[in-house]
């Protein structure tokens, strides 16, 4: 499948797993519960810990997909919302943890993907796709300063349907004054390529959050890349100073075939 690079004119990020370092949060999390099990310390509970995050990801986003199908995203949204606005109205044990603590942390921002944002801004309007909530979103941005970048920031409650749906995609598009067929989405999962596909966009699956390359390229990705930070070299190549893969060992001219 032929990515078009003449086509290009805008770009949509997705978050967790793309521009956020969302599962090495997660598998840690994770790996803390594992630790207190019995020979389950170290480097074991964390191995075992990746297993069940990256097993968990399809199953999650195939709950997303049929959320959407059932038009029940919007109920789902709005009842999660509900129970944070009672968790954090009720008083807690003195002792215990908040438990939206995780979703206030901000994530670390994937290697390189700072610096790449802030070049191709010159170059392309551009706007976030989660499933994640928008608010949440842009505490993320603020926090690496890179919020001023995206024309739209779009999350699970900005548009009536969600991923997979195209909606989330074309609310981006008209905010940045472009069409839907002149965008990138830019993705870690099958559900951020289907969104795009589904919009008559082009995609790029990234292999550094949740889906392998199998996945991506199984959804009708354009092209697959070993990270969210290559796209520089796909896009403004005069510009990329590595001039290889971040990472280790991939062979980035191979992907960009």
């Amino acid at each position: 499948m032929h990515l078009d690079l003449s086509r290009v004119r805008a770009l949509c990020f997705d978050v967790d797993g793309t521009i956020a370092d969302t599962d090495d949060h997660i598998v840690a999390q994770v790996a803390s519960l594992l630790y207190r099990v019995p020979l389950l310390s170290g480097r074991r509970a964390e191995r075992l810990a990746r297993q069940i995050v990256m097993g968990a990801a399809n199953p999650v986003n195939r709950a997303y997909g049929l959320l959407d199908r059932l038009h029940l995203d919007g109920p789902f949204h709005r009842l999660r919302a509900r129970i944070k606005q009672v968790r954090r109205a009720s008083p807690g044990p003195a002792h215990g943890r908040n438990p939206e603590a995780a979703d206030e942390v901000p994530h670390e921002m994937m290697a390189g993907v700072q610096e790449m944002l802030s070049l191709l801004a010159a170059h392309f309007p551009m706007s976030t796709i989660s499933t994640g909530t928008a608010p949440r979103v842009e505490r993320f941005l603020e926090h690496y300063g890179v919020r001023q970048h995206f024309k739209a920031v779009v999350g699970a409650q900005t548009t009536r349907r969600m991923k997979p749906h195209p909606e989330p995609l074309l609310y981006a598009a008209d905010a940045m004054g472009v069409p839907p067929d002149a965008c990138l989405m830019i993705g870690d999962t099958q559900v951020d390529i289907a969104t795009g596909r589904s919009a008559g966009a082009q995609t790029v699956g990234v292999l550094c959050g949740f889906g392998t390359e199998a996945e991506l390229r199984a959804a009708g990705a354009h092209m697959v890349l070993p990270t969210t930070s290559d796209l520089l070299a796909l896009l403004r190549p005069a510009e990329d100073a590595l001039g290889t893969s971040a990472v280790p060992h991939a062979n980035l001219e191979e992907a960009m075939k």
